[in-house]
């Protein structure tokens, strides 16, 4: 897979790439080592894709946890969650909690903390605007480094799961707060010069050295012939 994208929210790159270099440099290498065409495994259902192969989230995620423990010194970080009752109406009495709760962030490593985001769009904000927030203030990162796939990524996958530009432009609107950590968001899609998609350039150059637009490239024409029309 290639980076396609990167977004800095709250000085996240200046932050990212001056204080955790080698760190950074190790996603890149994660990132590289994974091929995304080992992962298009999962045969959809939908109607306008039936029978399709699309990318796994799931085996995408998978790849992720793989590849950041072969690079060494990454792993994951759980906190309990103890859920407080002490704002009840006083006559609310519910049954008792699951006592399981838990909070947790994918990869951590000397205070830079990394999340894999290939749900919707409601997780990916939630990562950065508030799961990282609290593991600042629990000790456990200072800045943080967010993957989410592009959008021509997730256009190989089932619907439903968000992507770079989307979240870029939301968080673009929505502004830093002063309780924002500073986090890089790495755009990640499929590694084009392996696979190259055949577009129309930009610009199409004739034998005669003149810039074409493409929309000025003929293959033939249609109707009559310009000119006066003969008299009937």
């Amino acid at each position: 897979m290639r980076i396609a994208g990167t977004y800095s929210f709250n000085n996240g790159r200046e932050v990212v790439e001056n204080e955790y270099a080698k760190m950074l440099a190790e996603i890149k290498t994660v990132i590289g080592s994974i091929n995304e065409e080992e992962h298009k495994t999962k045969e959809s259902a939908e109607k306008t894709m039936s029978g399709q192969l699309l990318y796994s989230p799931t085996s995408l995620n998978k790849a992720f946890k793989i590849h950041f423990a072969e690079a060494q010194g990454w792993s994951p970080v759980r906190v309990k969650a103890e859920y407080s009752v002490a704002h009840y109406e006083e006559e609310y009495r519910p049954a008792a909690m699951n006592k399981g709760a838990f909070r947790e962030m994918d990869f951590v490593k000397k205070q830079l903390g990394v999340e894999v985001q290939f749900g919707k769009y409601a997780f990916m904000v939630y990562n950065v605007c508030a799961k990282m927030t609290i593991f600042k203030n629990l000790g456990h990162i200072t800045a943080g480094v967010e993957i989410v796939p592009m959008k021509a990524f997730v256009e190989e996958m089932s619907s439903g799961v968000s992507y770079f530009e989307q979240f870029v432009w939301d968080l673009e609107k929505r502004g830093v707060s002063n309780i924002d950590i500073p986090v890089l968001i790495l755009g990640i899609t499929a590694d084009w010069e392996k696979s190259p998609k055949q577009t129309l350039p930009d610009q199409i150059v004739s034998s005669s050295e003149t810039v074409v637009p493409p929309q000025m490239v003929f293959t033939g024409l249609r109707g009559n012939k310009p000119g006066p029309k003969p008299q009937r």
